[in-house]
């Protein structure tokens, strides 16, 4: 498994995201408090508070092109 943190913000960036996610096989969760959402699901991703920062957990063990693409979301 490999997290990072990240921040949410204009629902084009959301929108972006998701569609980069959906790019990959394997599971990948977002994580904030109490709560988790899939990370391929935009209305999931909407019921987080996107003020604040965002753990990102990659369910595989070859993320290295996840975490470089993910590197302009990250805080």
């Amino acid at each position: 498994m490999v997290t990072l943190n990240i921040r949410l913000g204009a629902a084009e960036e959301i929108r972006s995201f998701v569609n980069l996610a959906n790019h990959y096989p394997f599971t990948i969760i977002l994580r904030q408090d109490r709560y988790a959402v899939d990370a391929k699901s935009l209305l999931g991703i909407y019921s987080l508070d996107l003020r604040a920062p965002i753990i990102v957990e990659a369910y595989t063990s070859q993320a290295g092109n996840l975490i470089d693409t993910l590197m302009k979301y990250s805080v």
